[in-house]
């Protein structure tokens, strides 16, 4: 069938088009008639999820150098077909770079690389947009070719922005023949987005091989080749060595701060656009990064089975940046990295390295937020709060704080703020879709916030999106039971910043949870019990500063061992 899915006629329309006009003025690609009929009758019913709220999906398929794949009009086709069917999502196909302004990108809720080769656009404003867009929660996907997106194709391909890169996942497009008959393992069948395809099928289709980032420390695989089994289809004694590791991903998920991000490599061929099975998997794929579809995505080689239990229960364990708070926060990514953990939080008064010694605030400039960036992804941590004391109640300060925490990725602020500035801020929380969890220390330094009922009293009519960081430490130390605050506050608890006291009094010090007085395993349980999903229970150890790491570390093994017992039913 001739190239682009079209009657040989319409194609040399578009031949001509395309040296006549520029790429983005050409109309949309869409399939023949006769595989738009393939793809209706393999559509799935309905969708996996009910939508929160009416879903808007971007696709862009503009390639540049490159001519594109013929599989790009079926996509399209496919894409908007199936957010037509199931009701859940409305689907704008673009290839013009200015549908990427801020304004523009603002309207939608994920942004679908279809197959684009080349340097979609070079316009640093336009790339930051798309940046900040999936940093502060919008969706990414990409199939097949999006590897090779932003690169300089007619130089090798070329890294021309080397993030975004990072943000799909990988980089890289070496591969056998263009129908090479592979297994396809499915390596996570309990996972929400792979849980529609068997444990392996057969696939004829180009296979990419990854270069980096890719890395199982970054995303978690949902695909992958089975080498053996790909090889005996193939009757050759094994596949191609093409990585020194010889692992060969098909499909993955993961988050890049908070975005989240789906791409399958099942996608050269237009036929894999009307396999039912393989359109179940895009559906949830795509109910995934437009947030209806909730999917865990800490990195595959990070797995545990404790990880997994917690994954079930719905904690994030991480360590609170003033545990570390004497060394910098490189060093703090390291320490929280060496403990297995895959989360952590930021303090804004922190040093950043050795390299950038300022502290972590909004003074630093995008190319420093940028390193932390790439230093946090590279260890496979993601920095779900940020401690920033004082957020200004004015309209300029308050954006300030709020664009940085975009800039980091952050899901959730940990602030004392003067009461009066909520109004402004809760404004800032609902636009930049960013929590602020108010945080206590004792009565005299936190008169607003140092006790459940106190906080309670204070956010009244406030939205969601604002609620309480508990730190339990000040709690005990002043004589009020954790437990019964847990329970006092429930869904307004947006983290939980955990202590174990070796005494219940005034000068109580950190030990190992589980091992003091402070009745560690009962909270947790409460939490479990009464169904709250903090952002992260943070774990802060104020105690034998440079030497605590032995101690932390018995308090994940604590906190790994009662999440295992808990999601297994077991009993305290």
């Amino acid at each position: 069938m001739p190239r682009g899915r079209l009657a040989s006629g319409a194609w040399a329309v578009l031949a001509w088009l395309a040296v006549t006009a520029p790429a983005s003025a050409m109309p949309p690609l869409t399939a023949s008639p006769e595989e738009t009929a393939r793809i209706q009758a393999a559509l799935p019913a309905a969708a996996l999820v009910k939508p929160l709220q009416p879903r808007r999906l971007l696709i862009f398929d503009l390639n540049v150098i490159y001519g594109g794949h013929g599989s790009i009009s079926t996509a399209n086709t496919a894409f908007t077909l199936l957010g037509q069917r199931t009701g859940a999502w409305e689907t704008v196909v673009s290839r013009d770079p200015a549908v990427f302004a801020a304004d523009s990108l603002r309207t939608f809720d994920a942004v679908f690389f279809n197959n684009t080769v080349g340097n979609q656009f070079e316009d640093p404003t336009l790339r930051r947009n798309l940046l900040e867009f999936v940093l502060g929660g919008g969706g990414l996907m990409g199939v097949h070719g999006t590897t090779v997106g932003f690169t300089r194709w007619n130089e090798g391909a070329k890294d021309d922005w080397p993030e975004f890169g990072l943000m799909i996942g990988a980089r890289g497009a070496a591969h056998g023949a263009g129908d090479e008959a592979v297994v396809v393992r499915n390596e996570d069948p309990s996972h929400p987005v792979s849980a529609t395809l068997p444990a392996e099928f057969e696939a004829n289709d180009e296979f990419f091989r990854y270069g980096a980032p890719y890395s199982r420390d970054r995303v978690r695989v949902l695909l992958s080749l089975d080498n053996a089994k790909s090889a005996a289809r193939q009757g050759i004694e094994r596949l191609p060595r093409m990585r020194e590791d010889d692992d060969y991903p098909v499909a993955w998920v993961r988050n890049y701060g908070q975005g989240r991000v789906f791409y399958c490599s099942l996608a050269h061929q237009p036929k894999s656009f009307w396999d039912p099975a393989l359109l179940r998997f895009y559906l949830a794929g795509v109910q995934f990064i437009l947030g209806d579809l909730p999917a865990p995505t800490i990195p595959s080689a990070k797995l545990t089975p404790a990880l997994r239990a917690q994954e079930q229960l719905g904690w994030r364990l991480g360590v609170e940046a003033y545990t570390f708070h004497r060394f910098t926060l490189f060093e703090a990514i390291d320490k929280v990295a060496q403990l297995g953990l895959p989360y952590m939080g930021g303090l804004n008064f922190q040093k950043v390295s050795a390299s950038i010694p300022k502290n972590l605030d909004p003074n630093l400039t995008d190319d420093e937020i940028q390193q932390v960036r790439l230093k946090l992804d590279a260890a496979g941590v993601r920095m779900l709060t940020y401690y920033y004391q004082n957020i200004p109640g004015d309209e300029a300060g308050c954006r300030k704080v709020f664009d940085f925490g975009r800039k980091l990725g952050i899901a959730c602020f940990m602030a004392e703020p003067a009461p009066e500035a909520l109004p402004t801020i809760d404004r800032y929380c609902q636009e930049y879709r960013i929590q602020v969890a108010l945080h206590n220390h004792d009565q005299q330094a936190s008169p607003h916030y140092w006790s459940p009922e106190a906080l309670l009293r204070t956010i009244a009519g406030r939205s969601r999106w604002i609620g309480a960081c508990a730190d339990v430490g000040y709690w005990m130390r002043g004589g009020q039971d954790p437990i019964a605050g847990v329970r006092a506050l429930g869904d307004r608890l947006l983290t939980l910043q955990m202590h174990d006291l070796h005494a219940l009094t005034a000068d109580g010090h950190d030990v190992p949870w589980g091992t003091g007085a402070g009745q560690s395993e009962k909270q947790l349980l409460e939490l479990h019990k009464l169904g709250v999903r903090p952002t992260m229970v943070g774990l802060e150890y104020s105690y034998n500063w440079l030497e605590s790491l032995p101690e932390i570390a018995q308090t994940v093994g604590f906190f790994n061992e009662l999440s295992l017992r808990t999601a297994a039913g077991g009993k305290p």
